[in-house]
């Protein structure tokens, strides 16, 4: 028996574009967003700085406007940071607005989070109804890597927000055929590029596809509408590029992780093209470092030690669903929403993955929250949509078979931490045989109990992983969510233990590689571990001692020169920046690879009396350093310590 239809052009569990949301469902909205900005708002603060990278950028922009364009990672602006600057726009007007600290740095990330849980609802309720909308949203809330991402000061936050209001936008155009919707599509895409890179591009292939096969107007508007969208993607990203290449280099920031000094050479080389061949030129540096952080590439890297407990808990019945849904549609006319859904989630959901898990570059686990708004949408659609046809036998076993692989996918995963809460695995089987019998079981009588059982093993198990995340202060650039793991390097990377675990992570960077001799694992002992709920302190530099103590803070913060001091790495300058407050250079970008300045260039800015410290032994994020500035650094002052630092007073020639 196979599932079908009863309405072609439209999906079965479709409801009216523009019917209102009844009073129920508005209270099951609120209860929705109350819970998820509770989880994504309560004890914020304890993260303190998080990412210090990020966090000093922050600063910075809050104390100079061109900081604040830029990017800059000092407001002296030397260098940006290796991304462009629009995730940090909404944490620096917080900072300006209230005052920089912990809580006006995280809560625009929380708030972006609420608003992309707000948008998917939207986004799903529209074609198929406030139930799936509901559930859709709950799952992206408590997807674990969600959770730690929308509590964080990374970039991705604002990627997956600016990537579900482009969904949004998209199936608005699919429902009305008004080019202003396609055109919204393509600038917020643009923007995305702003945020983070080319990283959010993999979600492009579905937005046009399905457009271009579901909205109900003729090929030739379709065309148009794509190459209009195509037209304010470029003009979304391709105003500050602009300002940027007109801006005459001598009077801005150096744009890091570059080899060129422009925004397309960061964007297309190293932060972009780099991370899928491997060949990341500047910033990171070195291919196939990939696998330091996210395991082997293949088909099974999504499910491995490093990014299965962030993203995979729902992956397994998200594509049984995809299955179903396309079975479903297989006779359907060509605008039917249902399958419109399926190739935009669908395509969303794979192509992303693909991307993520055959990229030979530099690649985090937390880059899969990418793919958590796919996820999400596919579940709340499937499951709702299969849920109304279930006096069909069909219906049963494929909404019984993702409950099953759920459960049973969620206890693997728990299983990978042992120690933490071990009567969660034992329960969730319970509940899930318990779930899959009653789902198959046709009796109408036990269809609320099936659904509940089933919504528990669905969403039960991502959520004590969620709950240990935000319960869990993180700090560093390697952060991942839920407790620590057993198998290998997953797991607990840049924090400290919640809800029972401790963990330990080590520094590295945004684009940087596992400490050299790591063989894509942390050293013994390399991992920093918080008291829980204490902010993290410092955060200095890999393999180096520019770290912020008190003694060197104090030194720095009497300082008047344009930049305190200079420094390798972005990490262990982003550490001084915080710690003083004053402009600090960070020689050679993240890794202390990226050719500014040149020696010629630092030693014009020493005679000018631009820099009045070197503190020795940065080294970015573990990999490289500017060893002809340091060598002329050392031939030419003399270095003292100060707090355990090395550091050289360039206001003062050796005699």
């Amino acid at each position: 028996m196979t599932i079908s239809a009863t309405r072609p052009t439209m999906p079965v569990t479709e409801a009216p574009s523009t019917s209102r949301v009844q009073h129920p469902a508005r209270w099951g909205l609120a209860a929705l967003l109350a819970g998820t900005a509770l989880l994504y708002l309560w004890g914020l603060s304890a993260s303190g700085n998080a990412n210090d990278f990020y966090a000093a950028a922050v600063q910075s922009g809050t104390k100079s406007w061109k900081a604040f364009f830029f990017g800059s990672l000092d407001q002296s602006n030397f260098i940006t940071v290796d991304k462009p600057p629009l995730s940090l726009w909404p944490m620096e007007i917080a900072g300006r607005l209230f005052g920089f600290n912990s809580w006006t740095l995280l809560v625009p990330q929380a708030l972006e989070g609420v608003a992309a849980v707000a948008l998917l609802y939207a986004t799903v309720r529209r074609w198929f109804g406030p139930a799936a909308g509901f559930v859709a949203g709950a799952v992206l809330a408590v997807t674990p890597v969600a959770v730690l991402m929308f509590r964080y000061d990374q970039p991705d936050a604002l990627m997956t927000l600016l990537l579900v209001a482009a969904a949004y936008f998209v199936t608005r155009a699919i429902d009305e055929g008004r080019l202003r919707w396609m055109m919204l599509a393509g600038a917020v895409m643009g923007l995305d590029f702003l945020a983070k890179g080319l990283q959010p591009f993999t979600v492009a292939p579905a937005l046009a596809l399905v457009f271009l096969v579901a909205a109900n107007v003729s090929l030739r508007k379709r065309i148009l509408h794509l190459l209009a969208a195509g037209g304010a993607l470029i003009a979304g990203a391709g105003w500050w590029v602009l300002a940027v290449a007109l801006w005459p280099a001598s009077d801005r920031p150096y744009i890091g992780g570059s080899t060129d000094n422009s925004p397309l050479g960061l964007a297309f080389g190293y932060n972009g093209l780099g991370r899928i061949t491997g060949d990341e030129t500047g910033g990171g540096g070195g291919g196939g470092a990939g696998g330091g952080f996210s395991g082997a590439t293949g088909l099974g890297r999504l499910f491995n030690s490093e990014m299965g407990t962030q993203i995979s808990w729902l992956l397994p019945a998200s594509l049984i669903m995809l299955v179903a849904l396309i079975a479903l549609t297989r006779p359907a006319p060509r605008t039917d929403r249902t399958r419109a859904a399926a190739l935009l989630w669908g395509g969303w959901l794979l192509v992303t993955g693909v991307v993520l898990s055959y990229a030979g570059g530099i690649i985090h686990p937390y880059y899969t929250v990418e793919l958590a708004p796919a996820i999400a949408a596919l579940v709340g659609i499937g499951a709702v949509t299969l849920w109304r046809q279930r006096s069909m036998v069909a219906a049963r076993v494929v909404l019984a078979a993702a409950v099953a692989a759920t459960g049973f996918w969620s206890v693997e995963l728990l299983g990978r931490s042992p120690d933490w809460n071990a009567w969660l695995r034992p329960a969730l089987v319970v509940l899930t045989v318990a779930a899959v019998i009653a789902l198959l079981v046709p009796d109408r009588r036990v269809a609320v109990a099936a659904a509940a059982a089933g919504l528990v093993v669905v969403t039960g198990a991502s959520s004590a992983y969620a709950l240990n995340t935000a319960a869990t202060p993180h700090a560093g650039s390697t952060a991942s969510a839920g407790p620590a793991s057993t198998t290998g390097f997953g797991g607990g990377r840049g924090g400290t233990g919640g809800f029972g675990g401790a963990r330990g992570g080590f520094g590295g960077g945004t684009g940087g590689t596992p400490p050299s001799g790591s063989g894509g694992a942390p050293p013994s002992g390399s991992g920093s571990t918080l008291p829980q709920g204490a902010p993290p302190s410092g955060g200095g530099a890999q393999g180096g001692d520019a770290t912020a103590n008190s003694a060197l803070t104090s030194l720095l913060e009497k300082t008047t020169t344009r930049w305190a001091a200079a420094t390798v790495g972005d990490q262990s300058a982003a550490t001084l920046i915080l710690a003083s407050g004053k402009a600090v250079m960070a020689i050679g970008g993240w890794s202390g690879s990226d050719p500014a300045p040149t020696l010629a260039q630092f030693q014009a800015y020493v005679a000018a009396g631009d820099i009045s410290y070197y503190v020795s032994g940065g080294g970015g994020g573990g990999r490289g350093g500017n060893s002809d500035i340091e060598s002329w650094v050392a031939a030419h002052y003399t270095a003292t310590t100060v707090g355990g630092s090395t550091v050289y007073d360039l206001t003062k020639a050796a005699s």
